[in-house]
């Protein structure tokens, strides 16, 4: 009985170690990702803020699909603790308005699974309620409250900011697509020219 007893408590440290570590990598991410869309919506990236977005949601979106292949995040308390009021996103979402300006919107399925039709998007606002949802947990993580910092991360990626980011991932590789796929034929025949002879 004593055994199964330090069986268990060994478990659950072990437990306890791998959800701290998940939690710190996780906040890691969240800083980069935040850190990111808040230097492209300064303006002061030029031409690469769609390849900069890019790379920093592809990579928010593995950090989330390492939340949600793990085990369902349980805090011990029945409620979340205050983590203080909401951030406010609407100047990084202005921001970012302007630097995707007339790119900004665009059409999305509801679901592919439940509902096929279509409703207006908006990269801007994709992006800054990623920001929402995602500093919201590292507010908790910066107070201590890992176990409920892991929660709602897992949580809103599944229900919130997962969708969003995927529909923003989607619209930025379309636009990067258009960028460097749309040229016209002169242009194509004089880069393929001077590819080849150098």
């Amino acid at each position: 009985m004593a055994d199964e007893t330090f069986e268990t408590t060994g478990a659950e440290a072990a437990e306890a170690v791998e959800l701290g570590d998940l939690a710190a990598t996780t906040a890691l991410e969240v800083r980069a990702y935040l850190d990111a869309v808040t230097e492209v919506a300064s303006g002061q990236i030029d031409s690469t803020a769609p390849s900069v977005l890019l790379l920093a949601v592809s990579q928010a979106l593995v950090t989330g699909a390492r939340l949600g292949a793990v085990a369902d995040v349980v805090p011990a308390r029945r409620y979340e603790p205050d983590a203080g009021p909401d951030p406010d996103v609407d100047p990084l979402r202005a921001g970012l308005a302007n630097v995707v300006e007339g790119l900004d919107d665009y059409a999305e399925v509801v679901d592919p699974l439940t509902d096929a039709h279509l409703v207006r998007g908006s990269l801007s606002d994709d992006l800054a309620s990623v920001a929402a949802d995602l500093v919201h947990g590292l507010r908790h993580f910066e107070r201590g409250e890992v176990t409920e910092a892991l929660w709602w991360w897992q949580f809103s990626y599944l229900s919130s900011w997962g969708p969003r980011a995927t529909s923003a991932l989607r619209v930025l590789q379309s636009l990067l697509g258009h960028l460097r796929l749309d040229v016209d034929a002169e242009t194509a025949s004089d880069a393929e020219f001077d590819a080849l002879h150098p």
